[in-house]
């Protein structure tokens, strides 16, 4: 079965809808827009240890991570005007460079999809219990019971998701928006206290890797940047033209939201108490205890609750489309009553609960884990498109593939950096499991080769 046939399943179970850029934004970029509730938050606790030297290098460090982010969105965009029926890392890397490099970039993807599940919902609990912090001892069992309950509800299907997700997502922007411009606007009247006298005192002294790890860190703002790649079939007729614009939109929206964060909170010289999250001090610092800081946690709570959803959405169809090509069991590509893949669903929240479990619902454990996978299944992905490109030689193809270099160029650093700042925090159990995670992979297809020979596979080599 190929990403097509996989698609048309999806579609013919499920009732594919087609959406708006209005609905197809709500939709695809919950992941995305939520990412600043826990980059934010990775780069402030990175700098804060060398007090206010490091955290006066917020600000740019933010600005670095703009510009991957800008680089990242332009080879984005190649890559959905070259796959209308759905252009994931997975489809890319596989059908240019081959059937190991893709699978490699499938396992990526598979930790990305459970570790966004875990670190969005942790984060989410984390910005209710800065609110109420009477809850902040509960954040694990908090974490895990919104699992069961998104677990729940996307087993028993929802037709009208782009709608219900359009209230979240707006939301979020309505209240993050206006309290970005406040903040600009109380910036501009004068700081009435100095960095220094609220940062607290140098427990490390500021270095290159604390700065390479606050990079790497920050970079978990760019995870859900792929997502609208991989839905490219379900906008409106011309379904490429509105994904690219829907995802250069995306990027846009992300860029503000991240800097805008991040320039607030050093120039407001923002700093966090114990029990509290960088953002929701800078919520309480612009606009006190009050009905709009409330607005500002719960619409946070919501949306990363939502981007965690994304992960239901994204992975069982990713599973689904590997089973197809035999590389997981065929139970991955059947579908319940209600026209879910409930293998794929059940088999992400099992993951996800023991994550959060295991890390004792901290999201500040987990996000060392976060990033690996995805910047390499990036990396895999734009390469494969440098050979597209070089294949295919169409209209201004030599910048096409120099655009796709640039980009596979500059997230590969990014996957080295990242591998290498967070190895000893828990990354490598992430650079560890894609390998076993591939080895899996191979070994269910020559098994399943065996069991049906009619249906192998030419361009998979045995490995014993």
């Amino acid at each position: 079965m190929s990403e097509t046939e996989a698609s048309s399943l999806l579609s013919h179970q499920t009732g594919l809808r087609k959406l708006s850029k209005i609905q197809a934004l709500a939709s695809f970029s919950p992941d995305a827009l939520a990412s600043i509730g826990y980059a934010d938050q990775e780069i402030y606790l990175g700098l804060i240890v060398a007090g206010s030297v490091g955290l006066s290098l917020a600000f740019p460090i933010a600005l670095s991570i703009v510009g991957l982010l800008a680089l990242l969105a332009v080879s984005y965009y190649q890559i959905v005007q070259s796959y209308p029926s759905g252009g994931g890392s997975y489809t890319v890397a596989r059908s240019t460079l081959g059937d190991v490099p893709g699978l490699v970039a499938a396992a990526g993807l598979v930790v990305n999809y459970v570790l966004n599940v875990a670190v969005s919902l942790t984060t989410g609990i984390d910005a209710i219990a800065s609110a109420f912090q009477e809850f902040w001892p509960y954040r694990m069992i908090m974490s895990l019971a919104l699992l069961t309950a998104i677990t729940l509800l996307n087993l028993r299907g929802m037709r009208e998701a782009s709608l219900i997700m359009c209230i979240p997502v707006y939301l979020f922007l309505a209240a993050y928006l206006p309290m970005l411009v406040y903040g600009g606007v109380h910036v501009s009247l004068g700081l009435p206290v100095s960095l220094t006298s609220v940062a607290p005192p140098v427990t490390k002294p500021l270095s290159t890797f604390m700065l390479l790890y606050a990079f790497s860190t920050g970079c978990t703002a760019m995870t859900g940047i792929e997502a609208i790649s991989n839905g490219v079939p379900y906008f409106r007729s011309p379904e490429t033209k509105n994904a690219g614009r829907t995802l250069l939109i995306m990027a846009l929206l992300m860029g503000v939201l991240f800097l805008g964060s991040v320039g607030l909170m050093q120039a407001l010289h923002v700093v966090a108490g114990p029990e509290e999250t960088v953002l929701s001090a800078l919520a309480r610092c612009l606009l006190g205890n009050g009905f709009a800081y409330l607005l500002i946690q719960v619409s946070t709570m919501i949306i990363l609750t939502v981007g965690a959803n994304t992960s239901f959405a994204g992975l069982p169809r990713l599973l689904c489309v590997m089973a197809g090509d035999r590389f997981l069991p065929r139970s991955m590509t059947k579908v319940n009553p209600r026209g879910v893949f409930a293998n794929g669903i059940l088999f992400l929240a099992l993951s996800a609960g023991v994550l959060i479990f295991f890390f004792s619902g901290s999201s500040h454990a987990l996000i060392p884990l976060f990033a690996v996978g995805v910047f390499l299944a990036y990396t895999l992905s734009q390469s494969g498109m440098v050979l597209h490109w070089w294949k295919e030689r169409g209209r201004r193809w030599a910048l096409k593939a120099a655009l796709n270099g640039v980009g596979a160029l500059a997230t590969g650093v990014t996957f080295v950096i990242v591998s290498y700042t967070k190895f000893l925090g828990g990354a490598w159990i992430a650079i560890l499991l894609i390998p076993v995670l591939v080895w899996f992979f191979l070994q269910v297809n020559i098994r399943r080769r065996e069991l049906e020979p009619e249906c192998r596979n030419p361009g998979i080599v045995a490995v014993s």
